[in-house]
């Protein structure tokens, strides 16, 4: 039972549309779609309350940076007394084409420094997490510059469509299970972007 939703992310506009932030997109989603009026600053976070099917959820977006992430979550589980296993967190991957999404129920940060944040902080790396395809830059060397700029115009249509398609997912995941929601989350059935 999935009890807390984390995006991950960096705070401050310089950072808002930037690839490393799309955790924090699906959150904003989520409030959104739920309609979410009132936030709290709590356990070192921008922290949302909702009711999805019936029971509690908390969203909630770290504002401690995304490399001291593990900060935030550690105080949100401590706080709500919830356990890793009840929680899923939601961030960018460079290992998958934009526009796919992929559910795991636990494994490795990937190389990926928020998780690795995330994983030190807590002591396990079992906790489900939805990974989003941000692609990679062409050369190695441009990896910090590359998740910390801007999607282009050309993938504006993808990244909505991922968006949205990251929202239902956790929705489900939420109203069924992360297992029960695996084949609709790892389906790769996302529209690529233009190319010009």
């Amino acid at each position: 039972m999935i009890r807390l939703v984390v995006g991950l992310g960096n705070p401050g506009e310089k950072y808002e549309n930037t690839r490393h932030n799309v955790g924090f997109m699906v959150i904003d989603e989520l409030i959104r779609r739920l309609r979410i009026k009132e936030r709290r600053e709590e356990s070192l976070s921008h922290v949302y309350r909702a009711k999805v099917g019936g029971r509690e959820v908390i969203l909630a977006k770290p504002q401690t940076y995304m490399n001291n992430s593990g900060l935030a979550v550690l105080n949100l589980l401590e706080e709500n007394g919830i356990r890793p296993e009840e929680m899923l967190v939601v961030y960018d991957d460079l290992d998958l084409p934009l526009g796919v999404t992929r559910l795991r129920m636990e494994g490795s940060s990937g190389g990926h420094k928020g998780m690795e944040s995330i994983i030190k902080s807590i002591g396990t790396d079992k906790f489900p997490r939805l990974k989003i395809g941000i692609g990679r830059p062409k050369r190695k060397g441009e990896v910090v510059d590359y998740v910390l700029s801007p999607f282009s115009k050309e993938e504006e249509e993808t990244v909505k469509a991922v968006i949205k398609k990251a929202v239902e997912c956790v929705l489900r995941s939420i109203e069924l299970s992360p297992q029960d929601s695996m084949e609709f989350c790892n389906r790769r059935d996302i529209i690529q972007p233009q190319r010009r």
